[in-house]
């Protein structure tokens, strides 16, 4: 959005921008990305952000493996992607530069930490003896704003008696505040931030303000910026509003489960990337009767979770890619028991250790195949970090409803990304009844007696029943339950019939599933299907094929498992079905199982998600083959 052909300062207004801020990851570019996004949605916009983690915890300076990176797409139209081209890169040295100059779109704004280029880092960066900034080829196209962030910002502290170490990563909020002037954005949430965060440290506390001014105050005076840039507030629904990441979304959801069931929650789960920010989070909310547990394992975060359930409480726990494959026995013994418990997933690139702090959706044929023996479950999977808060709810109440685990699907990008999101109200939210069983339920060999695998007609879910009732001595493990008594059975008749019997109860879950609402035209030339994340890329991609007078309309599946009612006579109204998915096709292969139809697959397993472009030009491939 920065426009070459002006030449006297003003303020212009626009509609959207893409910021990425970029630099070694002690440079604290999520903190600052994070301080934008709270100004703003304090300033009304529309927004989705893109923070980016560098692998290595704490990879050497100055190289391109160790860069951070924070993106965010804001506006006054409807946001839906963090965006797929930048309109300014912010680099803190010449590494951020390096990995994301192809990210600018061209014609775009670079703005540069100039005393961060020098031949070491350079060197570092790749770019040997050559200086980005002085050759005259690499940035030609763009506008190069060259400031001295780090000199301004140890000028500015020189009477604070800082250290040099301290006044190092101060820079930051130099750039923090040069780019909240850009943008005409709100100072005051910064400085609130900063007066809480930093409250028992007065010192580090105004030193940080007075560099966010400075900055604020450098881009009023310096005559390099000529133009200002205003962002008219969203036009949203009514409503009040808060901007949330997905891994914070999925604990409310949690948090509001817990109230409106009346349960009590336990939270199992052993540390590992992106899935960790749901314990951090969740350890805040015990005032509302959530207990979080940090085991020694992935083995042992299932096995309490398990506990806590037979116990007659909510059990959740969560990881990532290769911390599922290591809980894979106890949900197996989860869907014997059938008892209630969610177990998301937050999914990362892989195999193995993989990409820990990339995203894909590479678990799904997991999720639905990787188990021993046959042992279907429940899979929802939010399409947005604001949807993260419904489908956590939306799990656990289906959980306890149908008496089986749940396992739901979030992933990086949602965890870590941000929305404004609308506050739901608790009476909105869809009731969440639950029963404990009380009394005998059955005459057995001639005297009433508790059976817990006798099934209710609508769910075909067994009665849950707190250990140490009176009179409700029952009988669980990992043995072949024998039908309604649960007693251990080795019949082949029998094991048949609880086999079937546990896939039907899964398959009457349809029941919960709305109607599929198909986003563009209901029918024409080409659906794109997609699940998860993926869902802000489909809808800005068939919109642009729409504008292009394409036929094109677009579902997003909630739950994959199992899947809606109604997707096949959906499917039957387009002549070419795309699935666009950040793996090698997994939904694709269900799809073409269970419905015998061609699915042209969309692939991308970059650890980034896709760009609406990218969705855009397989659909026009799609229509000029035909």
């Amino acid at each position: 959005m920065i426009d070459l052909t002006v030449t006297t300062k003003q303020v212009k207004q626009i509609e959207e921008a893409t910021i990425l801020f970029a630099g070694d990851s002690g440079d604290g570019m999520q903190l600052t990305g994070s301080q934008f996004t709270l100004a703003t949605a304090f300033a009304h916009n529309d927004l989705a952000t893109l923070p980016d983690f560098p692998a290595e915890i704490r990879a050497p300076a100055g190289t391109t493996y160790g860069v951070s990176g924070f993106q965010l797409h804001f506006g006054s139209v409807d946001i839906r992607t963090p965006g797929d081209e930048v309109d300014l890169l912010v680099a803190m040295n010449p590494a951020a530069l390096k990995v994301n100059l192809s990210r600018v779109r061209l014609g775009g704004a670079i703005m540069v930490n100039r005393n961060a280029f020098k031949p070491q880092n350079l060197k570092l960066a790749g770019y040997g003896t050559t200086n980005p900034l002085e050759d005259g080829t690499t940035l030609q196209g763009y506008r190069v704003f060259s400031v001295e962030i780090s000199k301004m910002t140890e000028l500015a502290l020189k009477n604070f008696g800082l250290d040099r170490k301290v006044v190092d990563r101060s820079k930051n909020m130099f750039a923090l505040g040069l780019a909240l002037w850009l943008y005409s954005r709100p100072l005051e949430p910064a400085l609130e931030w900063l007066g809480k965060k930093f409250a028992s440290r007065p010192k580090i506390r105004d030193a940080n303000i007075h560099v966010l001014k400075k900055g604020f105050h450098f881009g009023e005076t310096t005559e390099d910026f000529i133009v200002r840039y205003e962002v008219q507030p969203a036009a949203l629904p009514p409503g009040r509003y808060r901007a949330i990441r997905g891994g914070q979304a999925l604990a409310l959801g949690l948090v509001a489960a817990t109230a409106k069931s009346g349960l009590k929650l336990l939270y199992s789960s052993y540390p590992i990337t992106p899935a960790s920010d749901l314990l951090h989070e969740l350890s805040r909310y015990k005032n509302f009767g959530i207990k979080t547990f940090q085991a020694e394992d992935e083995i042992a975060a299932i096995g309490a979770t398990i506990g806590a359930s037979f116990g007659g409480n909510l059990g959740v726990c969560a990881t990532s890619g290769p911390g599922l494959a290591l809980k894979s026995e106890g949900i197996g013994l989860a869907v014997m028991m059938e008892l209630p418990m969610v177990i998301v997933n937050v999914q990362r690139g892989g195999p193995s250790t993989g990409l820990p702090t990339k995203t894909e959706q590479s678990d799904l044929l997991q999720a639905m195949y990787g188990r021993n023996g046959e042992s279907p479950l429940p899979i929802i999977a939010p399409p947005t970090p604001g949807d993260c808060f419904f489908a956590a709810y939306e799990a656990c109440r289906v959980a306890v409803k149908y008496m089986c685990p749940v396992i739901l699907m979030s992933d990086g990008y949602l965890a870590n990304g941000a929305e404004p999101w609308r506050i739901p109200r608790s009476a909105g939210l869809e009731d969440f009844p639950v029963t404990f069983a009380s009394k005998t339920n059955r005459i057995f060999e001639g005297k009433p007696a508790f059976l817990p695998y006798v099934r209710s007609e609508d769910t075909l879910a067994r009665p849950w029943a707190r250990p140490g009732t009176k009179g409700l001595e029952h009988r669980l493990g990992g043995l072949e339950k024998e039908d309604e008594t649960g007693n251990v059975s080795y019949d082949p008749e029998n094991h048949q019939r609880m086999t079937q019997l546990r896939k039907a109860k899964v398959n009457r879950i349809q029941q919960e599933i709305p109607p599929l609402a198909t986003y563009g035209d209901e029918a024409g030339d080409v659906l794109v299907i997609g699940w998860g994340s993926t869902e802000g890329a489909i809808r800005v991609a068939v919109d642009q094929a729409r504008r292009q007078g394409l036929s094109v309309g677009a579902v997003q599946i909630r739950y994959l498992n199992p899947l809606p009612q109604d997707l096949g006579a959906v499917l039957a109204r387009f002549d070419h079905h795309l699935v666009p998915e950040l793996n090698m096709g997994q939904l694709s292969r269900i799809l073409r199982d269970r419905f015998l139809l061609p699915m042209v697959s969309l692939n991308k397993v970059q650890g980034r998600p896709f760009m609406a472009t990218e969705i855009l030009q397989s659909i026009t491939d799609l229509t000029s083959s035909a």
